[in-house]
């Protein structure tokens, strides 16, 4: 039995090697036998390997989805960043620009009436114990800076200081109730105090009834003895209302102050008053007003028909 299969194997064996090498006959001499053979293959796998990429290729596109969608979220966190920096550089920018300006009008007002100032940054706005209306400073004693000084703004008076400190100072505001001033009309040189009402308005009582206030007229201040509180010829405001009460004592207006104290970025402290009183030179240029043009039109009158 062991020959019989021993004897099969052998044959079996022998033309597999006869066959092997018939094939490698054909194909060397030409005949695409094993060609054939590979495309019949191809033919039967294709729609498996097909099949397959079906199968897979989701699979492979969820993973880069997964992988890219990490990538765009880094970028877009990277996006917002710069662009909050880009804004805060841009918030900052405007404030700095808006300073300069404040800071070149107030360096106008002291030329004119030839104050020395010392300028200072406002670092804070709030109330103190004494004060509902005050702003504070980071220049204090250490830069010539005393109690009862005036302060201007880019327009006129901003208040005065209360309390001085080595690198900073209290300013308390015009617009405080608290806070009076003198001051005089423009021109006319009617005397009276100026109280806070505790926004951009104030109180103007005359002390002289026999001179008319009216509305647009500026006021000034009078200045106080070695200036102080007080310097002479700072702008305060005009009078936008007049209250002609039927027997009042003094005549009283409204006042609305040139200073907008919610917007006071810089400031200017006056440590040297003038040597000669200022007069009106301080008093705001009205804004002009362009000249509306004018049209003439001529009419001709048409011909009338003759009878």
């Amino acid at each position: 039995m062991r020959k019989g299969g021993e004897g099969r194997a052998r044959l079996l064996l022998v033309i597999l090697i006869v066959t092997s090498l018939f094939l490698i006959t054909l194909d060397l001499r030409g005949v695409k036998v094993i060609e054939g053979f590979k495309q019949g293959t191809q033919t039967v796998l294709s729609p498996f390997q097909r099949a397959g990429a079906v199968v897979l290729n989701p699979v492979k596109d969820f993973f880069s989805d997964v992988t890219h969608l990490g990538r765009t979220r880094g970028q877009i966190k990277k996006l917002e960043a710069e662009n909050a920096d880009l804004k805060i550089k841009l918030l900052n920018r405007k404030n700095a620009d808006g300073q300069l300006q404040q800071l070149e009008s107030i360096l106008d007002l002291a030329g004119t009436a030839g104050y020395k100032i010392v300028n200072a940054r406002v670092i804070s706005h709030g109330s103190s114990q004494s004060f509902s209306q005050t702003i504070t400073i980071d220049a204090g004693s250490n830069a010539g800076i005393k109690k009862n000084m005036t302060v201007l703004s880019q327009f006129g008076l901003a208040g005065v200081v209360k309390d001085v400190y080595p690198n900073s100072a209290l300013i308390q505001l015009a617009s405080d109730p608290a806070f009076k001033v003198g001051a005089r009309i423009a021109g006319s040189q009617q005397i009276g105090i100026l109280s806070g009402r505790g926004n951009r308005s104030a109180s103007l009582q005359l002390l002289d009834n026999s001179t008319t206030v009216k509305v647009g007229d500026v006021l000034l201040a009078r200045g106080s003895v070695a200036n102080r509180p007080f310097v002479p010829g700072v702008p305060l405001g005009y009078v936008s209302q007049v209250d002609n009460s039927a027997g009042a004592v003094a005549q009283t207006a409204t006042i609305r102050y040139y200073t907008n104290f919610s917007t006071l970025g810089v400031v200017a402290i006056v440590v040297s008053g003038p040597t000669s009183d200022p007069g009106d030179a301080l008093v705001p240029q009205k804004p002009r007003v362009a000249p509306v043009p004018t049209v003439t039109v001529t009419v001709t009158p048409s011909p009338t028909a003759s009878n």
